[in-house]
């Protein structure tokens, strides 16, 4: 009988690294509904301040050539720009980068760490239905958040199937687990950041 750390590893690289990044999902998934994000619009306010740190930090990812190449429509995925128009909605100042973002990653690291932002559109879909309770929308505070025009379904599948052609080495392979990890890490760290003072209004 297999148990989780004697079972086969799955063939495709997208459930490999869904595998390895179960522990840091799950510690980040904790995290954010200890904060109640959408009890309030100052609750969610910290929020989106953490994920327009998140998604600024990883911008330039999204026109590396490395990347681009494997995935062709990699800038048209970047959410950087909704997220920046939804703190300008919300009338808060935009926050200052945090030290110890991710930088000059290898091939295989940049991938680890777009697998996971793009992963978060899945769930985006489950958030925006409580952003709306808060007056957000698609149009106003909750771009980030809003369904890919070929629906999240077809997006993440389309991504997916692209990251597991990608051909890496074995060693490339852990290099872009662990990025992944360490990108799950550094959202939860950003979110306690944001909590550290009250927003600025603009």
């Amino acid at each position: 009988m297999n148990t989780p750390d004697t079972a086969p590893r799955p063939s495709e690289r997208s459930k490999r690294l869904t595998l390895a990044t179960r522990e840091t999902h799950d510690t980040l998934g904790v995290k954010v509904m200890g904060r109640d994000p959408f009890g309030s619009l100052v609750n969610y306010t910290h929020f989106a301040m953490a994920q327009y740190l998140f998604l600024t930090e990883l911008a330039a990812l999204h026109t590396d050539e490395r990347l681009t190449r494997h995935i062709p429509n990699l800038p048209e995925r970047c959410r950087a720009d909704m997220i920046k128009a939804d703190l300008i909605d919300l009338g808060v100042e935009l926050p200052a980068p945090v030290p110890g973002a991710v930088k000059n990653p290898s091939k295989a690291q940049a991938l680890g760490w777009v697998f996971v932002s793009e992963g978060s559109k899945l769930g985006a879909g489950v958030l925006i239905k409580q952003a709306r309770l808060l007056g957000l929308s698609e149009t106003h505070g909750a771009r980030h958040m809003g369904e890919p025009a070929e629906g999240r379904g077809r997006n993440w599948k389309s991504f997916i199937e692209m990251l597991d052609a990608v051909e890496l080495t074995p060693e490339e392979d852990i290099e872009l687990e662990q990025a992944a990890n360490d990108a799950f890490s550094r959202f939860t760290f950003l979110l306690e950041q944001t909590y550290v003072k009250q927003p600025e209004l603009a």
